[in-house]
């Protein structure tokens, strides 16, 4: 391959790096697996000849999306054997991506586990479909499927996200305002100023990944929750502290135990109080979490 050619093909795929990340975290929930899928696409993309590419972007989308799928599926196995709750790694996002309200809402931590909920087919196009506005012949070409069935996968998968995902979109002031009220009770340690902040069929998901303690299972209840957050907090001997952060788009905090990074605690907002708690807590989780990660849908 020529310089030239070289030249034409890392300009394209830097042009659009952003959204093929994007789509792929997307898809897969893991900034680490992401990372290898554009490598992966970089890998692949470099062989091609750029002046016979008429649409880069499709391009790169639909080999993303190959090379994502793949991975989803290997995935799907790892995560039968994770130790306790498997959630999303979190990003810290810039500013803009809150002001997106699609992105944002895509991304969240309870969207990205109801797309856990669909097959790697399904969350394919319904991520290309309804994130990214990707046309149903090209989402075809993506997944190896003739356009008719894309389209009957996209109307199930859309009935299958619609009766899971969050019933309202909160506002950013919202959800803040929540967090800060659940950030001066814990810090307080008043039992009775954390119940008024969650709602009583709150559910809380703490990931360790067998590396930190968390709970293996869903902690359901207001009560249940309060009695389990204090009574391990008061476990702890170095001091706690809380500062707030952007995660996924959505105000989020950072837990730090004696000045380290513990992990993270995203939320999910509903009639101002707190219905859904996400703590991630496994380390190998927490690397994407000192700078902003640009993402785009364009």
């Amino acid at each position: 391959m020529s310089d030239h050619t070289t030249d034409a093909a890392t300009e394209g795929f830097v042009t659009h790096r952003n959204l093929l990340f994007t789509v792929a975290y997307e898809m897969l929930g893991s900034a680490a697996d992401a990372e290898d899928v554009l490598q992966e696409t970089w890998l692949r993309w470099v062989r091609v000849d750029p002046g016979r590419v008429s649409d880069r972007r499709a391009y790169l989308v639909r080999i993303t999306t190959r090379q994502a799928l793949n991975r989803l599926r290997s995935m799907k196995r790892r995560r039968e054997a994770y130790v306790g709750q498997w959630l999303p790694e979190p990003l810290v996002t810039a500013p803009d991506v809150a002001e997106n309200i699609e992105l944002a809402e895509s991304m969240s931590m309870a969207m990205m586990l109801v797309l856990e909920s669909l097959s790697p087919t399904e969350r394919a196009v319904f991520v290309l479909r309804e994130v990214f506005e990707v046309d149903y012949d090209e989402i075809a070409e993506a997944v190896g499927k003739s356009s008719d069935a894309v389209r009957q996968i996209a109307h199930r998968a859309r009935k299958h996200v619609a009766a899971r995902r969050p019933r309202n979109t909160v506002s950013v002031r919202e959800t803040r305002a929540a967090l800060e009220s659940f950030q001066r009770a814990v810090e307080t340690g008043n039992p009775q100023d954390l119940l008024d902040v969650l709602a009583p069929d709150v559910v809380l998901l703490s990931d360790g990944g067998g590396l930190k303690r968390a709970a293996l299972h869903p902690v359901v209840g207001a009560e249940k929750i309060v009695r389990f957050w204090l009574g391990g907090s008061a476990k702890v001997e170095a001091p706690i502290t809380w500062e707030p952060t952007v995660v996924n788009g959505s105000p989020a905090l950072a837990v730090y135990v004696g000045g380290e990074l513990d992990g993270v605690m995203a939320v999910r907002v509903e009639d101002a109080r707190i219905s859904g708690l996400y703590f991630v807590r496994n380390p190998e989780k927490l690397t994407h979490l000192t700078s902003g990660t640009p993402l785009t849908i364009r």
